[in-house]
């Protein structure tokens, strides 16, 4: 049987993981499989925030972290829609388009895991 908190944190875990490597990889490939804009000032959050969910994951706090996760990721990826904030995005953080669009699908997964896993 799966227990609930072991989905919240393998999740986070994940999440983290992910999150480390794609900002090593930025450092080395940039746009990131081609398709992902990144400087390295997202690739050190990438790094930061990364590290920050696995600490947080491995000290239990999960449920918590995954919504924020959720909820950052998301706020990013809609305030490229919003007019003058996308070119702001765009020169600070290289942010584009598909990674727009990453934001917001990995801001619901998040917040889906966050509170539709019940316990």
């Amino acid at each position: 049987m799966v227990r609930i908190a072991d989905v919240q944190k393998t999740y986070a875990m994940v999440i983290g993981a992910v999150l480390v490597l794609l900002g090593l990889i930025g450092f080395f490939n940039a746009p990131v499989f081609g398709i992902f804009g990144v400087n390295a000032t997202q690739n050190v959050l990438h790094l930061v925030g990364g590290a920050v969910i696995l600490w947080f994951a491995y000290k239990g706090s999960t449920k918590p972290t995954n919504m924020w996760t959720g909820i950052i990721a998301l706020v990013v990826g809609v305030l490229w829609f919003v007019p003058g904030i996308s070119g702001l995005l765009a020169s600070i953080f290289a942010i584009n388009a598909a990674i727009s669009y990453l934001h917001i699908a990995v801001g619901v997964v998040s917040l889906g895991v966050a509170y539709g896993v019940k316990e």
